[in-house]
């Protein structure tokens, strides 16, 4: 009978049992963008969606980082199922989530990361954000080549484009 009662206790007790960290609590404490970028704290960004299991496995290392740097940095929350942020999601790029995107004290991208990142890569990545040092953990971001293509085609019998050209009946 005891271990009946404790096996019923045991399966109620796991099948109620929640997390208290989720991504929508993330989200209601995010700071939001436009003052993260302003108010001269260093910010992680993350890039994520209700439905990715990885964010919702990474939501209470999170919290805890949040809670431990909540006043060193900034933590932004972006949810790339909201069209609202599709101007921020090209502009860092964004193919795969979780993906986070460590900003400088000026708002300047310094590193990003994509996919599960263990508790102990986050915070030291965090720790060197807010000492300004270099990430240890992180793909930094650099400045690009600007490259633009001609667009008009050229009357270059060479153009790939002109293959129907060579061709006489």
């Amino acid at each position: 009978m005891v271990a009946i009662a404790l096996s019923i206790a045991l399966v109620l007790g796991l099948r109620t049992e929640t997390t208290s960290a989720t991504l929508a609590k993330l989200s209601e404490t995010s700071t939001p963008l436009e003052v993260a970028i302003s108010n001269g704290k260093p910010s992680l960004v993350e890039f994520y969606a209700d439905w990715c299991t990885v964010c919702q496995k990474m939501a209470p290392d999170i919290t805890q980082l949040e809670t431990e740097y909540a006043d060193k940095m900034n933590f932004v929350m972006l949810n790339v199922d909201n069209t609202k942020w599709l101007p921020e999601m090209l502009r860092y790029r964004v193919d795969g989530i979780p993906h986070f995107v460590f900003l400088s004290q000026q708002g300047e991208t310094i590193a990003q990361a994509i996919g599960d990142q263990p508790r102990t890569i986050m915070a030291s990545n965090l720790e060197a954000l807010v000492t300004n040092s270099s990430l240890p953990y992180a793909q930094p971001s650099g400045k690009v080549s600007k490259f633009s293509a001609p667009v008009a085609p050229t009357a270059n019998q060479d153009d790939p484009r002109s293959h129907g050209s060579q061709v006489v009946n």
